[in-house]
């Protein structure tokens, strides 16, 4: 332990911020007033003293003294290295400062203690382990330094309080710490604390050594990547001269593009936002390309495009009549539009409350009808770009709205691409197969469409990806659909529905010579001159070959007869020219698919036994012929009841309870024996009974066809029949008549029975189908047996058909 020895009186030597510790050897400058006296009173006491002048050396932090100081002798007197007066002084032991006294000159006099500093050899194991420890970081950090000569020094110290005093010459060491050290006048616990001290600093080093090596690092990298950048701009300015190009072209100035650019007001602040994030980011940010593709994105958008539209009204309606035959509402439809657009832009109103007149038409109709190819039609007619979207099988809501720009892949939704491909901001736009659409756990596409399809919202359109307005209001909307019941009520309510229900047959005809036989001679390499198909042969072709409400099956027909009488030709079998009649259809393609009932032979006819009626459906394929057929149960079964076949729905099924339940109830009225009813089971079947059907408008057929099964009497083979009924025998409207008086047309139909009600919907029918058929409007089932049943034979008996 340290303990206290013989009082010393020495002149005070300040030390302002500076503290001295004891071996160490510090050149002091005599030009400081108070290190002058002191030094001269040590003199002056040295002459009456053996030795050499000995001052007190005491840190003065902030005008106040510390309590220990270190007793230093005054080696030499002379002249710094700068030229001013100095001495060297030797620190020698610490002092306990005592009271003030006098003595000679003008320095402070103190009393003072020594410091009893000395430790017992030989050293505790804990103590030259500490000793050993302190040697090692002292090592390590002098070597950092390039001191070698120092750690010889260092070394070669064994005294546990000169080894601790050692630390004074540290650099790193603050003021406060070596004060500390100074006045621990242990010197085990001095030894502690130096080593702590130094431990602390090189802890320190190496984070900042770390942390300098990672900046260095990454300043190499980037004045790398710039050398590599400048020199690769040099390159491909040296290839762009080389090549002829100009400076400019493959610029990634993205700023001087956006300014450059005719971009509506709000777009172009947002891609300037965008280019102040572009040139913050890094090149090696993922963001970087993000926003890179949506600039490009951005400035590829015809945001001013817009092509002038045609207003020649005659002139657009001639381009319609010549590409399509028939379908007179929707060209009078697209006629309105550009009639009333003219008007608007005359009078100066083409933008009313930041929207203009767009439309939006629904095109419902079976498959074939040309539905798709109308849509290149109207925008023929208006010179307007025209482009497609195939909404068939979507089921991903951002496949309209677009992606989030934080989504890997991210991409605008169609509608945008729509916009982009045209090149135009009012393009026609043809939305095909919206009843196709699907949703699943990705979102409701269809529901996403609500806002593009509302001339009301649609000029202020925001897709997932750009989030900026988008202007849809001057887009021309047509959506096709082949039911229009698939399509959601909100999204139907948002277009004009115009309904395509199908060709007559003088009208497929016509589509045959005028469209589709010039385009399938070429495609099949054929000259117009070289084959022809009469007439005769078109009409069989439509109406015994091919039955549908469009014409697609019929221009495959017609490729396969032309691709026969090209083979034929090649094998040396026919010559050319070759005109195709009627007759030589079946050696061409085959037998027909599709013979009228009217034309088999009696015995032959479905209708050519009691029980079986006509009726007309509406499929999705446009109308049909539908054959009803009933029978009775043999009563030695006891199979009582009513059985239905043919895979029907509900409602079906509730118009054959309605249609028995009336011939029970008015069986007698109508003359029938209705007695059979109530012992024997009724089976009423549907054939085609892979095929699902429903709805009331077979009403009227079942109760015909179980009128003629009681009765015995035959349906009339040419007579036809649609409508609703109910229990007290009134015949009830129903939808699709048009497409029904098609079918029954197609089918060799010559009279249809109808409900009173749906007389207003022949206006729709057309005129040569309406003269080819002899359509009764009733109100009443009794009116329609009248019509469809055959008299009875006088003397025949009814023949009821028996179910096995």
């Amino acid at each position: 332990m340290a303990s206290t020895s013989t009082p010393l009186t020495l002149p005070v030597l300040p030390l302002d911020g500076e503290v001295v510790l004891p071996g160490m050897v510090v050149p002091l400058d005599l030009s400081d007033s108070e290190v002058r006296a002191a030094v001269e009173a040590a003199q002056a006491a040295a002459r009456s003293t053996p030795g050499k002048p000995r001052v007190l050396l005491v840190p003065r932090i902030d005008g106040t003294y510390a309590n220990t100081g270190v007793l230093g002798t005054v080696e030499q007197v002379g002249r710094l290295a700068d030229g001013d007066p100095g001495a060297l002084i030797r620190g020698r032991g610490r002092v306990r400062i005592g009271a003030g006294t006098t003595g000679p000159g003008a320095a402070l006099w103190v009393e003072g203690t020594r410091v009893d500093e000395t430790v017992p050899e030989p050293l505790p194991g804990h103590l030259a382990e500490l000793v050993k420890e302190y040697k090692a970081l002292a090592t390590a950090w002098l070597r950092k330094r390039g001191a070698w000569q120092v750690v010889d020094r260092v070394q070669a110290i064994d005294d546990v309080s000169a080894l601790a005093d050692n630390s004074g010459y540290s650099p790193f060491l603050t003021t406060d710490q070596k004060v500390e050290l100074l006045e621990t006048a242990d010197p085990v616990a001095r030894l502690k604390l130096a080593t702590q001290q130094l431990r602390d600093h090189l802890a320190e080093q190496d984070v900042a050594e770390s942390i300098a090596k990672d900046v260095q690092e990454g300043v190499d990298k980037q004045q790398r990547e710039f050398l590599l950048r400048r020199q690769l701009e040099a390159v491909r300015k040296e290839l762009r001269e080389l090549n002829g190009e100009q400076e400019g072209e493959e610029s990634d100035d993205y700023r001087a593009r956006v300014e450059a650019a005719d971009l509506p007001e709000k777009v172009r602040e947002a891609a300037l936002k965008e280019v102040d994030k572009l040139e913050r980011s890094s090149d090696q940010s993922p963001e970087g390309s993000w926003i890179r593709t949506w600039l490009d994105t951005v400035l590829e958008m015809p945001w001013t495009e817009r092509t002038e539209d045609a207003y020649d009204i005659q002139g657009a309606q001639a381009v319609l009549d010549a590409e399509h035959s028939g379908l007179e509402d929707v060209k009078e439809r697209i006629t309105e539009y550009l009639a009333v657009r003219k008007r608007r832009t005359a009078r100066g109103l083409g933008v009313v409350g930041g929207r203009r007149g767009g439309a939006v038409l629904a095109l419902v109709g079976p498959p074939g009808v040309g539905k798709t190819s109308l849509g290149e039609s109207v925008a023929h007619a208006m010179g307007r770009k025209f482009v497609r979207v195939a909404l068939g099988g979507v089921r991903d809501e951002a496949e309209i709205r677009g992606h989030r720009r934080t989504y890997v892949g991210a991409l605008p939704g169609r509608i945008v691409r729509a916009i982009k491909e045209a090149g135009s901001m009012n393009p026609v736009v043809l939305l095909d197969e919206i009843d196709k659409v699907g949703s699943d756990f990705r979102g409701d596409p269809a529901a996403a469409l609500l806002e593009v399809l509302d001339p009301a919202q649609n000029h202020t359109f925001r897709d997932h990806y750009l989030e900026v307005e988008l202007d849809l209001s001057d887009v021309v909307f047509l959506a096709t659909a082949n039911v229009l019941e698939a399509i959601p009520e909100a999204l139907a309510d948002r277009m004009e529905i115009v309904r395509l229900d199908g060709y007559t047959e003088d009208e497929k005809v016509v589509i045959a010579r005028d469209h589709l036989l010039p385009r399938q001679l070429e495609r099949a390499g054929l000259g117009e001159d070289e084959v022809t198909i009469d007439e005769g042969a078109l009409r069989k072709l439509a109406g015994e070959y091919t039955r549908e409400a469009g014409v697609r099956t019929l221009e495959r027909s017609v490729a396969r007869l032309l691709r026969k009488v090209a083979a034929q030709h090649e094998l040396g079998e026919r010559k050319l020219p070759f005109t195709v009649r009627d007759e030589d259809l079946r050696d061409l393609i085959g037998r027909p698919h599709h013979v009228p009932e009217s034309a088999q032979d009696p015995a032959e006819r479905r209708t050519s036994v009691p029980g079986v009626a006509t009726g007309l459906a509406v499929t999705g394929a446009g109308g049909d012929v539908l054959y009803v057929e009933a029978s009775l149960a043999d009563p030695e079964t006891g199979a009582a009841g009513l059985t239905l076949t043919g895979q029907l729905g509900d409602v079906m099924k509730e118009s054959a309870q309605i249609a028995l339940s009336f011939l029970r109830s008015h069986g007698a009225e109508l003359e029938l024996p209705v007695g059979d009813l109530k012992d024997r089971g009724v089976h009423i079947h549907f054939p085609a009974g892979a095929v699902p059907k429903d709805g009331p408008s077979a009403g009227i057929t079942m109760t015909t066809a179980l009128a003629s099964l009681l009765s015995g009497r035959l349906v009339r083979t040419d007579v036809a029949m649609t409508g609703e009924v109910s229990l007290t025998g009134r015949v009830l409207p129903i939808g699709g008549v048009k497409q029904k008086l098609l079918a029954a047309h197609r089918a060799g139909v010559t009279t249809v029975i109808i409900p009173k009600r749906n007389e207003p919907d022949l206006d729709d029918v057309p005129a040569e189908v309406l003269d080819k058929l002899d359509v009764h409007a009733v109100t009443d089932v009794r009116q329609v047996l009248e019509l469809a049943l055959a008299p009875a034979t006088a003397d025949a008996a009814p023949e009821v058909p028996v179910a096995a």
